[in-house]
C-alpha cells in the first residue's frame, strides 16, 4: 500500500487520498494558528525599517502581538491535548504468545502469505466480530508500546470455539491484510490525528473527578469544543479513508482461501445468532442472580449444536465438529473462556470486575440448581413479599404459608389487583437492582491499566477492566411491570411443580431456564399465565397444573 504507482490498488489509492485530505486539514488548522504571529512579525519588521511609524501603528502592532500570543497559547493547548489524549481502547482479553503460540503462528503465516506486517499482538473480544486496533498512540502505553508499528488483532472469542482452524484462517485473512495500512505513513499519521481529536472530545465530555480536574473544567471544555469542530470536518474523510482501507484489504486477501471465506461468513451469521440467544436467554438470568457463567464460549458450541439439531436450515453444520476447533490453538482454552466470559458480563450487564459474595462464577453443570431454581424461588419470594405488603390474606384453605393458591385467587379476583401487584413488583425489583449496583460500585477497583492481564495469569485472571461506566452494551431494555408479573407468577408455578409434582429445573441452550417434567421440557406455561394476569381467567392455568399434577394448596419452599 505504500506505493504510489499504477500497481497500487484502487482502495489503497482512495484511502491514501483521504488521508492526505485529513493531513491538509491539520495543516490548515496549524496555518490559521500561526497567521496572527506571522502578521505580528510583519508589523514589527515594518516598524523597524520605518515603513509603519506612528502611534496608531504601535497600537496595532501590540494588539496583533497580544492576539498572536493568545492564539498560539490556545493552539499549543489543543496540540498538547491531542498528543496527550488517550484514545478509546476496546475492552479485550489480551493473549500473550506463550498463551497461544499456535494462533500467533497461524496469524504470522497468514501475514507472510499476504505480504503485510504481522499484528503486534492478539486479543479476544466477547463478541462476534474481529478487527485491527491501533494502540500506538503515545498515551496508549509505555515506551515499548509506543514503538510498535503494527496494530493489535482483536478476535471474537465465539469464533475460536465454533469455527474450525481453516475457517478461522479464511475469516481473518481480510482483517490481517489491513495491517498494510498501518505501514503507510500518511494513513498512519491521519489516524493518529483523528484518534487524538476523538480522545480530546471524550475527555472534555467526561465528568471531572478530583479538585485539579474540576479546576481545569472550563479550559478542558473550551479545548474540547475546538477539537469537536476539527473532528466534525474530519469525520467524513476519515470514514471514506477506512472504507478504502477495508476495500484494499479485501482485495489483497481475495486469493487466500476464497472458497473457505464463503463458508466462514456463513458460520459468522450462525455464530452471531447462537451467541445472541446464549447471552439474552441463558447468561442474562444468571447475571441478574449475581452469577456469571464461566464458560460462555463453550456454551456457544452447545447452543449452535442444538440449533443444528432443531433447524433443518442448519443441517450439516454439526458434522463440522469432527474437525479441529480453532480453540485448540490456545494453550489453556478454559482460562481464556473464563476471562472472556467475565468481560462479557461486564460489557453487557455491568457486573463487577472480580468475584465477590454477590458475584461468583457458575459452570454449566451447576446452572439448573444454582441459577434456575434460585431464580424461581427468589422471584416467588418477592411475589409473596409484595402480596404481604399489599395486605393480601393467605389462601382460604391454608393459613400463613406461601402457596400457589394465594397468587391464583388474588389474580382471579379482579384486574385492578393485578395492576397493583405488577407495580409493587416493579418497585421492588428497582430497589434491589439499585442496591446491587451500589454494592458492585463499592467492589469495583479504582483504575486498572489497559489492557487487562494475560488470561493465564492465575490469581490475576479476573482483574480485567474497572473504571469505565458499564454496561457499555445493555442487552435489552428494562422490563415492564406486566412482564415482571408474568415472570414471577411463572416462577411460582415452577416452584410448585418442583415441590409437589416431581418436576426439576433445567437448562435449554437456546431458550434458557426450563421446567423439566418427566425429563421433558414444558414450554407451554406462558400462555396460561398470561390469561390469568391479563384477563383474570385461571381456567387455562388450572388445566395445565392438573396435567402436570401440581398441588396448588401445598406449601412452596422459598429462598
Amino acid at each position: 500500500m505504500s506505493g504510489t504507482g499504477t500497481g497500487e490498488e484502487p482502495g489503497a489509492r482512495a484511502a491514501r487520498a483521504r488521508a492526505l485530505v485529513l493531513l491538509r486539514i491539520r495543516g490548515r488548522a496549524t496555518a490559521v494558528a500561526l497567521l496572527p504571529a506571522a502578521l505580528a512579525v510583519v508589523l514589527f519588521a515594518a516598524g523597524a525599517r520605518g515603513f509603519a511609524d506612528g502611534g496608531g501603528w504601535d497600537v496595532a502592532r501590540w494588539a496583533v502581538a497580544v492576539c498572536a500570543v493568545v492564539v498560539l497559547l490556545i493552539a499549543g493547548a489543543v496540540a498538547l491535548a491531542v498528543v496527550r489524549a488517550k484514545p478509546a481502547v476496546s475492552p479485550t482479553v489480551p493473549l500473550s504468545e506463550s498463551a497461544a503460540p499456535d494462533l500467533y503462528r497461524l496469524v504470522r503465516e497468514l501475514a507472510d502469505r499476504l505480504d503485510v506486517p504481522a499484528p503486534s499482538a492478539i486479543a479476544l473480544t466477547p463478541d462476534c466480530d474481529s478487527w485491527l486496533e491501533d494502540r500506538t498512540h503515545p498515551a496508549s502505553g509505555g515506551p515499548a508500546r509506543r514503538t510498535e508499528a503494527a496494530p493489535v488483532l482483536v478476535i471474537g472469542s465465539p469464533f475460536l470455539w465454533w469455527m474450525r482452524v481453516a475457517e478461522l484462517r479464511a475469516l481473518l485473512a481480510p482483517v490481517v491484510a489491513g495491517t498494510s495500512a498501518s505501514a503507510q505513513p500518511d494513513i498512519a499519521a491521519a489516524r493518529r490525528f483523528v484518534r487524538g481529536l476523538d480522545g480530546v472530545v471524550a475527555d472534555a465530555a467526561a465528568p471531572a473527578r478530583g479538585p485539579v480536574r474540576r479546576a481545569l473544567r472550563l479550559p478542558r471544555v473550551f479545548v474540547g469544543r475546538i477539537a469537536r469542530i476539527l473532528l466534525r470536518s474530519c469525520r467524513g474523510h476519515a470514514a471514506e479513508m477506512e472504507r478504502g482501507v477495508a476495500a484494499a484489504a479485501s482485495s489483497r486477501a481475495r486469493e487466500v482461501d476464497y472458497g473457505l471465506r464463503i463458508v466462514a461468513q456463513e458460520q459468522v451469521g450462525l455464530a452471531y445468532a447462537g451467541w445472541d440467544r446464549l447471552l439474552t436467554r441463558v447468561a442474562l438470568p444468571a447475571w441478574r442472580m449475581g452469577r456469571w457463567p464461566s464458560q460462555l464460549d463453550a456454551g456457544v458450541v452447545a447452543a449452535l449444536t442444538e440449533l443444528s439439531r432443531r433447524d433443518r436450515l442448519a443441517e450439516g453444520y454439526a458434522s463440522r465438529l469432527g474437525e479441529r476447533p480453532a480453540c485448540d490453538l490456545l494453550e489453556e482454552p478454559g482460562a481464556a473462556d473464563e476471562a472472556a466470559s467475565l468481560l462479557a458480563a461486564r460489557l453487557f450487564h455491568g457486573g463487577p470486575a472480580e468475584t465477590g459474595p454477590d458475584w461468583s462464577p457458575v459452570d454449566w453443570q451447576q446452572y439448573p440448581d444454582e441459577v434456575v431454581d434460585r431464580e424461581w424461588r427468589s422471584e416467588a419470594a418477592r411475589l409473596h413479599r409484595v402480596l404481604d405488603a399489599m395486605g393480601v390474606p393467605p389462601a382460604a384453605a391454608v393459613g400463613g404459608v406461601p402457596t400457589l393458591d394465594r397468587v391464583v385467587e388474588h389474580l382471579e379476583a379482579g384486574e385492578a389487583g393485578g395492576e397493583e401487584l405488577a407495580a409493587g413488583i416493579l418497585a421492588a425489583v428497582a430497589r434491589e437492582e439499585a442496591e446491587a449496583e451500589k454494592r458492585a460500585r463499592a467492589m469495583a477497583p479504582g483504575a486498572l491499566p489497559a489492557p487487562g492481564p494475560d488470561p493465564t495469569a492465575g490469581d490475576d485472571l479476573l482483574a480485567l477492566w474497572g473504571p469505565d461506566p458499564l454496561p457499555l452494551f445493555p442487552l435489552q431494555p428494562p422490563r415492564t411491570g406486566t412482564e415482571l408479573l408474568a415472570d414471577h407468577v411463572a416462577a411460582m408455578v415452577c416452584c410448585a411443580a418442583v415441590d409437589t409434582a416431581g418436576a426439576a429445573p433445567g437448562l435449554d441452550w437456546l431458550d434458557g431456564p426450563a421446567l423439566l417434567v418427566d425429563g421433558e421440557r414444558r414450554a407451554d406455561l406462558g400462555s396460561p399465565v398470561l390469561s390469568l394476569i391479563e384477563d383474570g381467567d385461571a381456567g387455562p392455568l388450572r388445566s395445565w397444573l392438573a396435567s402436570v399434577g401440581v398441588r396448588t394448596d401445598k406449601p412452596v419452599r422459598l429462598v
